[in-house]
């Protein structure tokens, strides 16, 4: 389905043919743009020859992107005070030099020296896998990586230390001074054990810069897999999930779709409990593929149905063998040899793969969809039906936020933002139809037939027992009927602002639309923005501050609500999904937990705009509906997961219905921005000599009306030993199962019991690791394992959170957040926990435009510690859910006139309602908007504005504070003082004298501390 716009200009590369066989071996033209490694000999500071020339001085001829659509020679360049190397900064020598924070001094006096030491081993060898025709766990020599990339110095020899960074001489705080430096080991990544020796003692005093760095850790992968796609089973490690890449489908899935938390496991439970680890899988099912990507082969077997297995009813993957000359395939989960049905007979040869092999997606691929016969229906599968229900009451008419709705709807549909008058491509599939309801005290419908001259409105006036009063007109298909949806929708902002009804009636119009899509299934985008306060299911203001804090606040995140409880309920039985639009102008009570207790149980989502003002925020309202219009959807759906003998699946987390422990996970609608976790546990052993198998089955109703299956599957190797499971942790995948659990929880214990709990659980990760692994070390030093070694930062940071943070917090903001850290992907927790923040003061001529391959450059990202900021800076800080400029009271006026248009040249003269930079003739406004467009590429369903925080003016500085996670807030430590406390606690959990924080807690609490299930 159709999402945001187009990429910045790919300077004329051909489009990769998909049918291509050889695409893959070389990165295709429309890779994803992103960083680039810095030129050979050309240190940061000074461009490359042939590049841009420096910021003043006249630019050569070439063109980039100045609109999606339409491509302009660069202006010349203004003329600006500072010297070019130094960017805008008033001041060279304050660039040179980091600024220290005094709060880091004196830190590790109570302690005898924190040395942060990383391990790991050499790579496993090869393994020849019993059923796939793949090498597990080694790379072949097509694919090989090479030992250095450009522009970087080899690594040095590895030793017992592994590269975490400490032998990395701290770049200055400036990216635009200083080149690489050649103390900069590159490691190679998704590969465990090279490296440089990294054991750096520290006496007295910990320096900042010599602690694992999560921006690090993002922009060296990324520039390795600018020019690299990563094979799925010749690596086994996936790159970092924040990290833009294109994978190539060789029989395992794709990381987009399924990360493993081990990719490596151990035989018996035993070994796992000793290193507190989690045994997850993370599902993205529809997960958006990379352009560069194979799409996923969509098979039909006719009436037959997908071959499967008999006993444990696996459907057919490139894991299964074949035997008997062919006539029987073993099932790769249960070992079960099944009859190959005759329709699907074909030879073996001698090697025992099927000679019709290649031309067999589904023994080829690890992601395939299987198009499935009557049996697998539970309704007749149509196009999605798509229903706006829009609020009009006076609040929504007052704020402009039903001018926004309104909007939002029409960029949905017919890309009013980016295509010209009359021309729209279509963004709704083939099949899909959609209809507009609106309500306040009462419930209208519209009749939106393509022969009318214009829509007839039907009034519902029966709260109680809500019913549809048309019979046909109301689903229509959006292009037929253009001309009346356009005018109506123009319309409604005027038509309703005559009346101005001050009640909302939620719940009835929700159970009108069950009542529309009862027979069908389907989608309801729902847009509120005041507590609902009319008919059946109207609420009353719960927010007390007074609770917070104490086990009482637990109320205020779930609801007791009988009548809201079984709407939900229904809906998702229906195969109905809602995804929700709530608007909260000055930061009123809306109640979110009751209201969005029907997107949870559904499968949809809630968008909450806590101090939602117009206009800063309509252009995030319209994109945002219109991507939750058109991102690819499925409805009606039921998914199972079924992995090896000697697992079971102990518990899912995310946005679903499951009647029962075992039972199909039922979810009224799953889109691509979904993630479900799911947790496994021992019910026996695992067998060393074979692999342990995983496979997702989603059977959904897509939305062009064709009923099918997505399998995923995925495979990891089984080792007895136990070394082999710590090289091949993927610590997106653990962090993603830890916040999962840890938000699931909330229901029951309080904030304090689950902080703790965390703790705890990070604590047994370190000293179990410290104890099986690396006992030799001096207990002065912190050993973290090679592959964990930025966990600890993205602990403190979900620690930091809104979910699970101390003091005060809005309820209708932690319950956001709750939710929404159990259904998001690994991508969009990786931001959510540590932001990207990019210095545009200081960027390089180059940065911000395409190289040669198509790839945008982007500067590096910096940690997010205050200590990192410079006087006079300007910045863009993404978390994947705003991104926020921040810039500081001495910003240059030459900046601000660069970015924002003449006249701008204070930051008192810039509009506090922007949400979008301008179009103009600059090279530094290129540079933002291309950066703002590749961010909006690697995210997940919130969309990318801009919301101004200037120093000392608005209020959205407070929560550019909030995300310099580094530094000490949020009511709890600053990164260093984490790891000091980490590190205490290990020390005495080595020593034997450890106190559990949540001794109390610890008995319910088990699965945050280990998976310790009984098995046999």
């Amino acid at each position: 389905m159709a999402d945001y716009p187009p990429m910045y200009n790919a300077y004329g590369q051909p489009v990769a043919d998909p049918s291509d066989p050889n695409r893959m071996q070389s990165p295709p033209a429309g890779f994803p743009p992103g960083p680039s490694p810095p030129q050979p000999a050309a240190p940061y500071g000074s461009p490359p020859p042939n590049q841009w020339s420096t910021y003043g001085a006249p630019p050569p001829q070439q063109q980039y992107q100045q609109h999606p659509q339409q491509l302009q020679q660069p202006p010349p360049a203004r003329g600006l005070g500072p010297s070019p190397q130094f960017g805008y900064n008033a001041d060279p020598q304050a660039a040179v030099s980091p600024p220290v924070d005094p709060s880091m001094a004196g830190l590790a006096s109570q302690m005898s020296g924190l040395g942060i030491v990383g391990e790991g081993g050499a790579r496993a060898s090869k393994k020849k896998h019993r059923h796939a025709h793949h090498d597990i766990g080694g790379a072949s020599s097509s694919g090989t990586i090479p030992q250095q990339m450009p522009g970087m110095v080899a690594p040095e020899p590895t030793s017992q230390f592994l590269n975490t960074g400490l032998n990395q001489a701290p770049r200055s705080v400036s990216p635009a001074v200083g080149g690489v430096s050649p103390a900069m080991g590159m490691q190679q990544p998704g590969f465990p054990g090279t490296g440089a020796p990294g054991s750096v003692p520290t006496q007295g005093k910990i320096d900042p810069e010599q602690i694992p760095s999560i921006p690090r850790s993002r922009d060296l992968p990324a520039q390795y897999y600018f020019n690299h796609v990563y094979p799925t089973m010749e690596r086994h490690l996936p790159p970092p999930a924040a990290v833009p890449f294109v994978a190539h489908d060789q029989g395992n899935s794709s990381p987009k779709y399924a990360r493993l938390t081990l990719n490596n496991i151990p035989s018996a439970s035993d070994f796992l409990t000793s290193t507190a680890l989690p045994l997850g899988m993370i599902l993205q099912p529809l997960a958006r593929q990379d352009p560069g990507e194979q799409p996923v082969p969509v098979l039909d077997f006719g009436d037959a149905g997908p071959p499967r297995c008999r006993r444990c009813r696996t459907y057919i993957n490139p894991f299964m063998s074949f035997r008997s000359g062919g006539n029987k395939f073993v099932c790769n989960m249960c070992t079960f040899p099944n009859d190959v049905p005759p329709e699907y007979f074909a030879p073996v040869d001698p090697s025992g793969s099927r000679i019709d092999r290649m031309q067999r997606p589904e023994l080829m691929m690890g992601t395939v969809e299987f198009v499935v016969p009557k049996e697998y229906w539970n309704k007749e599968p149509v196009g999605l039906q798509l229903l706006f229900m829009i609020d009009v009451s006076q609040e929504s008419i007052n704020r402009g936020f039903l001018k926004g709705v309104c909007r939002g709807i029409l960029n949905a549909l017919y890309d009013t933002e980016n295509s010209e008058e009359g021309e729209s491509p279509r963004r709704i599939p083939e099949g899909a139809k959609i209809g507009i309801v609106t309500f306040d005290r009462e419930v209208h419908f519209y009749n939106l037939s393509a022969q009318l001259d214009r829509a007839q409105m039907m009034v519902m006036t029966d709260l109680q027992e809500p019913f549809v009063p048309l019979s046909e007109g109301l689903f229509v298909d959006p292009y037929e009927s253009k001309d009346v949806i356009t005018s109506l929708l123009q319309q409604i902002p005027t038509i309703f602002s005559h009346v101005k009804t001050p009640e909302v009636a939620l719940l009835p119009a929700l159970n009108a639309a069950l009542s529309a899509l009862h027979a069908t299934g389907g989608k309801v985008i729902a847009a509120v923005s005041s507590l609902p306060n009319s008919g059946p299911g109207a609420l009353v203001m719960r927010e007390d501050p007074k609770v917070h804090g104490t086990d009482a606040e637990r109320k205020l995140f779930t609801t007791e609500h009988a009548d809201w409880r079984n709407a939900a309920g229904k809906l998702a039985e229906a195969g109905i999904g809602v995804d929700l639009f709530m608007a909260a102008p000055g930061g009123t009570y809306v109640d979110v937990a009751t209201v969005g207790h029907i997107a949870e149980v559904t499968g949809g989502e809630t968008f909450f705009y806590p101090n939602f003002h117009a206009p800063r925020d309509l252009l995030k309202l319209s994109r945002e509906i219109a991507h939750a219009a058109t991102r690819e959807t499925g409805y009606q759906a039921l998914m199972k997961v079924r992995c090896s003998n000697g697992l079971q699946v102990s518990g899912y987390h995310g946005n679903f219905v499951q009647h029962a422990l075992g039972a199909d996970l039922e979810i009224g609608a799953i889109d691509a921005d979904k993630a479900i976790g799911v947790m496994f546990s021992y019910d026996g052993k695992l067998d060393p000599k074979l692999d342990a198998h995983f496979q997702a089955a989603l059977l959904y109703t897509s939305a062009n009306g064709q009923r099918r299956v997505r399998c995923i599957n995925t495979v990891a190797s089984v080792n007895e030993g136990g070394l082999e499971t710590m090289k091949f942790i993927d610590q997106d995948a653990v962090v993603s199962i830890m916040a999962k659990e840890a938000a699931a929880k909330t229901v029951d214990k309080s904030l304090k019991d689950i902080r703790a709990s965390v703790t705890e659980k990070t604590v047994d990760i370190f000293s179990g690791y410290r104890k099986i692994f690396s006992g030799s070390h001096p207990p002065g030093q912190l050993v973290l394992p090679e592959n964990l070694k930025e966990f600890s930062m993205y602990m403190l940071s979900l620690l930091k959170s809104r979910a699970l943070k101390g003091g005060q917090e809005a309820s209708d903001r932690r319950i956001h957040d709750m939710r929404m850290l159990r259904s998001i992907g690994c991508t969009e927790l990786s931001l959510y926990l540590y932001p990207r923040i990019i210095p545009i003061h200081n960027m390089q001529p180059e940065d911000g435009f395409p190289n040669e391959q198509g790839q945008l450059q982007v500067p590096p990202s910096l940690r997010a510690s205050y200590s990192k900021i410079e006087e006079g800076g300007a910045y863009l800080v993404d978390n994947g859910q705003v991104c926020l400029l921040w810039l500081h009271a001495q910003v240059s006026p030459n900046l601000l006139e660069d970015l924002f248009g003449e006249g701008h040249n204070s930051l008192q003269a810039l509009n506090p309602q922007t949400s979008s930079i301008p179009l103009l003739e600059t090279h530094l406004n290129a540079q933002v908007r291309n950066l703002i467009q590749y961010i909006s590429t690697i995210r997940g369903s919130k969309a990318v504005t801009i919301q101004l925080a200037r120093q000392g003016l608005d209020g959205a500085e407070y929560e550019f504070a909030r995300l310099l996670l580094e530094d000490r807030n949020n009511e709890a430590q600053s990164y260093v003082d984490w790891l000091v406390h980490v590190h205490r606690q290990i020390n005495l959990e080595l020593a034997g004298h450890r106190k559990r924080e949540d001794a109390s807690a610890d008995a319910s609490l088990t699965s945050l501390a280990g998976l310790r299930a009984p098995y046999w």
